[in-house]
């Protein structure tokens, strides 16, 4: 079951530095940090093989604020509790956390800044 998008789904920054769209863009198309292309695609011409389970990324800073974007990214599960999509930052109440990442954030507040900052620059 999702939920529309409305102007309470929002998050604050998670740091007092502005996110770099281009780290953040290094961040989603990397296979070893975000492996955002595992299940999304998006504008990024030179990465074969880019993921039809999630929706397209391209356009996306157009319809999603920077706080609802990062919402997303942070616990994906509140806007659809059957997402396969991690939660990137969230680290309570989470089931099949690999031993590497329990207790602890997939990406830091930093990067999922940076991230943000890219996302919204695809409108």
């Amino acid at each position: 079951m999702l939920r529309a998008a409305g102007a309470d789904d929002g998050a604050a920054p998670l740091t007092a530095a502005k996110g770099d769209p281009a780290r953040g863009r290094a961040i989603v198309a990397s296979r070893q940090v975000g492996l955002c292309l595992l299940c999304h695609r998006g504008p990024f011409p030179e990465e074969r093989f880019q993921g039809t389970l999630a929706p397209d990324l391209s356009g996306i800073g157009a319809r999603l604020s920077k706080s609802q974007l990062r919402a997303r990214i942070v616990d994906p599960a509140r806007f659809n509790p059957e997402t396969i999509m991690p939660a990137y930052f969230r680290t309570e109440g989470l089931t099949r956390v690999a031993p590497s990442f329990e207790g602890r954030p997939i990406l830091s507040a930093g990067q999922i800044e940076d991230v943000v900052a890219f996302l919204a620059t695809l409108k």
